[in-house]
């Protein structure tokens, strides 16, 4: 072993003892281990960022753009709105969503696809009093499934097909994965769908501060368009679209104001409805009904005409301009140029305009305005702002554009008419252009964390291979299985990657034991695909912790688990993996060259 490749293993032994130990984010580790790779020669300075231009860091970033833009189409909800009140026990719950997160991972990134599917499947726990440990988990693991198919859809895929690239010269496309990553999704939403029942039931989920605020039920007034026209026009079928999770609480015709409406009134063009729930239930009969916030329409106070239009909530504090005073009165549009939209006031049911209500101080304020004024506007009306967090209200909703883009995305890609990388990043742009995202929320979709950690250590996996380390472990082991069949050498890198990537997080997994197990493979002849899927799959595979895949941690709070609740399920789920994926990649990939 020379001093290089001593000092390349010894770095990354360090780095993966730092991200075991658990004190420091895995980004910033990721940072320090570059900067210790170019000073120790082992990574020139010219290529330091060069794993921020790699097309992986692209892919992945494009990818969670679209992912975002996808799920604020609505789409989902809308094709799971006649399903979802005929689920009302474990037993139907659990195939449909797993399977339903299953699916959706293999067109979108993995952990988008369970982030636009997890609210409707705690919404849905909620409503019918069954556990959510017992579900969360199973569509965490479905993601995890779901990605194996296409090349977009995890991280370990996209960077082992930009390894094969530098290898062989050729990437993996963007369905090469798909032979293996049916077969294994099949065969573990299979298992999920019964094996749920190894999951503690009586583990109560934590609410996160978002969750708590979503809670709180606002008032808001909308008004029935002129050109309205409705199959269901009564109060009782505007409740009926959100399975009586909003109330209409008032309704005003020509200038007449009538307190509780009759489930069998009758809403007409023209009518003001005063509603009250939760934002989201809010939010979607505005959008099914096709109902109109009164005051949204008002042009609102912007410093620049791209300014953004935003929403902000707020608490009326004591002692200020706000106590006492009504909307109207104080002329919020004409004095500060926002808009307010809906109103929450707890322990007391309101059925009044908006504009009329006096307001108290503990009351929440929902403003609309333009986002350079809306800090000035809060600070003078003495407001104090809640939790930063997306309130989605009224808004127009493209629901066809997004999903327009994703296929075409996903067709160009197919068909070879783009690479990749270009195809994904032309698709998050056109998510912006086309109104599925604003520029903010494109922004905010980007998972800042685990694109520094792939850009940082992409040069320093590359030091592995540069310095000939991947070519002196690939021996020693071409030494210790050469004597064992092909697919149990397959079975042997799978497991490696398999049992790394819940300390070393999924992207260093990859860049370490990928050009290890290509060098052995070619050392024995073999055929280095095999090997190189055998390693992705493995990565992509953790159901043994909540650290080393971001999709696992995003259940645990809600689904109130422990370390020890993954193996439970995840162990077997594991070895089901191991044991039929060796055979797959086997059938599938010649294992010899």
């Amino acid at each position: 072993m020379t001093t290089q490749q001593g000092l390349a293993f010894g770095l990354v032994a360090v780095t993966v003892a730092c991200f075991v130990w658990g004190r420091f984010r895995y980004d910033f580790i990721a940072l320090l281990s570059l900067i210790a790779a170019v000073a120790l020669g082992l990574v020139p300075p010219a290529k330091a960022f060069s794993g921020f231009s790699n097309e992986v860091v692209v892919i992945i970033a494009a990818a969670l753009v679209v992912s975002a833009g996808f799920a604020k189409s609505g789409v989902i909800e809308a094709a799971l709105r006649p399903i979802a009140p005929r689920l009302k026990t474990l037993r139907s719950q659990v195939p449909v969503f797993v399977v339903a997160t299953t699916l959706l991972s293999m067109t979108t990134k993995n952990v988008g696809a369970l982030a636009i599917l997890m609210p409707i499947a705690l919404q849905t726990a909620r409503r019918t009093g069954t556990p959510p440990a017992r579900l969360l988990m199973p569509m965490s693991f479905g993601s995890l499934l779901g990605g194996l198919v296409t090349l977009v859809g995890t991280s370990p895929n996209i960077l082992v097909s930009q390894l094969r690239q530098d290898l062989v010269g050729k990437p993996f496309g963007m369905y090469d994965f798909a032979p293996v990553g049916l077969g294994l999704s099949v065969v573990g939403v299979l298992f999920l769908t019964f094996a749920y029942r190894l999951l503690p039931a009586s583990r109560e989920g934590g609410e996160s501060m978002e969750a708590a605020l979503e809670a709180k039920p606002y008032v808001t007034e909308v008004e029935v368009p002129a050109d309205w026209s409705s199959s269901k026009p009564r109060i009782g079928d505007l409740h009926a679209l959100v399975e009586d999770d909003v109330s209409v609480v008032g309704l005003i015709r020509k200038g007449r104001r009538k307190a509780r409406p009759h489930a069998n009134a009758h809403v007409q063009p023209g009518d003001v409805l005063i509603l009250e729930g939760e934002q989201q239930a809010l939010d979607a009969l505005i959008s099914r009904a096709k109902l109109k916030l009164t005051r949204s329409d008002k042009p609102v106070a912007t410093e620049e005409a791209k300014e953004d239009v935003l929403l902000v909530e707020g608490v009326v504090a004591p002692d200020t301009v706000l106590i006492g005073a009504t909307a109207q009165g104080l002329d919020l549009h004409g004095q500060h140029g926002v808009n307010l939209l809906a109103l929450s006031r707890s322990g007391y049911r309101l059925n009044q305009k908006l504009s009329t209500v006096r307001l108290r101080a503990g009351d929440i304020v929902l403003l609309q305005g333009g986002e350079k004024s809306l800090p000035g506007v809060v600070k003078a009306l003495g407001l104090l702002p809640l939790v930063e967090r997306e309130v989605r209200l009224g808004g127009f909703r493209r629901a066809l554009a997004p999903v327009a883009i994703l296929a075409a995305a996903m067709l160009a890609v197919a068909f070879h008419l783009l690479p990749v990388a270009l195809a994904f990043f032309a698709a998050a742009v056109g998510m912006v252009a086309f109104g599925g995202l604003r520029m903010r929320e494109a922004y905010a979709a980007l998972d800042a964390p685990v694109l520094v950690l792939i850009g940082s250590l992409i040069p320093v996996g590359e030091a592995i291979y540069t310095t000939g380390g991947a070519d002196l472990v690939s021996g020693w082991l071409s030494h210790l299985l050469g004597g064992v069949g092909p697919i149990w050498s397959v079975g042997v890198f799978m497991l490696l990657a398999m049992i790394s990537a819940p300390f070393m997080n999924n992207a260093p997994t990859v860049l370490v034991f990928a050009p290890i197990a290509a060098g052995f493979a070619h050392r024995l002849h073999l055929n280095p695909d095999a090997f190189l899927m055998a390693v992705a799959v493995g990565a992509a595979c953790d159901f043994l912790t909540p650290i080393g895949h971001q999709c696992n941690t995003l259940v645990m709070g809600p689904g109130g688990y422990r370390f020890s609740d993954y193996p439970r399920l995840g162990a077997p789920l594991s070895l089901l993996v191991l044991v039929v994926g060796s055979i797959l990649i086997s059938l599938v990939w010649p294992l010899r060259a």
